[in-house]
């Protein structure tokens, strides 16, 4: 059955589109409710003679958006059944095979030799990382008119544009945390902002503290320095997450140089740290000194629950704090920041200027607005993500009834416990299957985890069903092929790089 959306939920989305002239302004309307995701490829937009009524505008005004749409590839007509929506053929939803495993998926998928029933469609859960918010074109359509202004300049900002330093300090202000513009350096998302404090702060034979399991990518980072790294265990299958008082004895014993901890939503156990390990943790930090680099990636992803926990710098003044737009807004956005005390910025600074130049300016306009918008625009996130969680756990509760997992307050996935060590070749059978996950080891820090695998609730609802539907029969097919008593090793072509 065809979707439609009616003349009545239309308007209120279109709102108060520009009248001059006001058919460009109804087609850019409706083509930034496309490339937000609210009017999906496929919808059938209402009749020409609804739409009038309901805008106050001529007929003609209507037929004109509804070419505009369809020359720009943003609509298509079908004879006899009318106008519906798409994507133009060169932005058609494309999979970037970068974050895949291994890039093992073209041609074994595509002649069918690895078996299965595989028609070519892929479910790419390797990488944690949602679509578009709503409202995010708008702010791309914003910034495009505040460019030209940037133009007659040389477009360099190490430190990042004041604008956005303002709007991101301001922020932390704004959760207790009082910060000045000055102590914020604008980057290429998270990643990069715990890159450039790395470097700044970390030599060859350094110990770092870093959580097991580990966001691999961060963890790689400080490997290629030459880091000696201590693990910080996170158990899966309890509240605590944390062993704050085992941290405390290995700060006190070995005093790490650095840390590394994502104490929000933590990647890939979903774990938040409380106010009273915060401060627990700061104090054995300070007594150690130890600093720590906090990645806040997924502190905007709050699902359950009216407040977060206080910013960690908050108890801890010398911690470098990272965050992005990546998991929260989109990944496409390459926007992140670090917040550092004012002492530490130059020698940041310095670090940055060998690794880049700044952020691209129109990125960086972007943000802006879209911190301008920001509480409306993470509550429709919430919207969407809490009902695909909801969707993912259902899925999982009901297909696969003997693996384990806690049902996060936020964040973007699940960290679920198989009876068995075998979810190296749980994964490789579902990616013979069409659906890409990450299995345990790909976020171990020295091995192990061989009976986990992370799904990110990240696609709607019916594909995260059918994803687990497949996980289900990969799961099926691994235990009638593998033995009750040996256990499965890791897949080296497994660690490989995931969001």
């Amino acid at each position: 059955m065809r979707q439609s959306i009616s003349a009545q939920r239309l308007v209120p989305l279109v709102g108060a589109f520009s009248r001059e002239p006001a058919y460009a302004g109804l087609a850019t309307a409706i083509q930034l409710l496309i490339g937000d995701g609210r009017l999906a490829p496929g919808i059938k937009l209402p009749s020409e003679r609804e739409l009038t009524d309901l805008l106050g505008v001529s007929r003609t005004t209507v037929s004109a958006a509804y070419a505009q749409l369809r020359d720009d590839g943003y609509a298509l007509a079908r004879h006899g059944s009318g106008t519906f929506t798409a994507l133009p053929a060169h932005i058609d939803r494309a999979l970037d095979r970068a974050l895949m495993p291994g890039g093992r998926l073209s041609t074994a998928h595509v002649d069918g030799t690895i078996g299965g029933a595989f028609d070519g469609t892929v479910i790419d859960l390797n990488c944690a990382a949602t679509s578009a918010a709503a409202g995010l074109a708008n702010a791309y359509a914003r910034a495009a008119t505040e460019i030209p202004g940037y133009l007659s300049g040389h477009g360099y900002f190490p430190g990042g544009l004041p604008a956005l330093q303002d709007g991101v300090a301001r922020s932390f202000s704004s959760r207790g945390l009082p910060t000045i513009a000055e102590q914020i350096i604008i980057t290429p998302g998270a990643l990069s902002a715990v890159a450039i404090a790395a470097h700044a702060l970390c030599a060859r034979g350094d110990k770092v503290l870093v959580e097991n399991p580990v966001y691999p990518n961060a963890a790689n980072v400080m490997r290629r320095l030459g880091a000696r790294f201590l693990e910080a265990p996170v158990v899966a299958g309890n509240d605590e997450g944390w062993d704050i008082d085992a941290l405390a004895d290995t700060i006190a014993t070995e005093r790490p140089k650095l840390a590394y901890l994502v104490p929000e939503f933590q990647n890939p156990t979903g774990h938040l740290m409380t106010d009273a390990q915060r401060r627990a943790l700061a104090e054995a930090f300070a007594r150690g000194g130890t600093t720590p680099i906090i990645d806040e990636a997924h502190h905007a992803l709050l699902l359950d629950g009216d407040a977060m926990p206080a910013p960690f710098a908050s108890y801890a003044p010398n911690a470098i704090t990272v965050g992005s737009a990546s998991k929260s807004v989109w990944g496409g956005l390459r926007v992140g920041w670090i917040r550092a005390p004012l002492q530490v910025v130059p020698r940041l600074i310095e670090a940055r200027l060998a690794l880049d130049l700044g952020v691209p300016v129109f990125e960086q306009l972007v943000m802006t607005h879209v911190l301008d918008d920001f509480e409306a625009i993470i509550s429709d996130q919430h919207d969407r993500l809490r009902v695909q969680r909801d969707a993912l756990v259902d899925a999982v509760t009901t297909e696969l009834p003997d693996w384990s997992f806690r049902v996060p307050a936020g964040g973007l996935c699940l960290w679920c416990e198989l009876p068995r060590p075998v979810a190296t070749h749980v994964v490789a059978a579902a990616e013979s299957r069409g659906v890409i996950v990450a299995p345990g080891p790909v976020f171990a820090t020295s091995g192990g985890l061989n009976r986990f695998i992370r799904i990110p609730w990240t696609r709607p609802a019916e594909e995260l069903a059918s994803a687990v539907s497949i996980l289900a029969d990969a799961w099926r097919t691994t235990l009638r092929q593998s033995s009750t008593d040996r256990p499965a090793a890791s897949d080296p072509d497994q660690r490989v790089m995931v969001a």
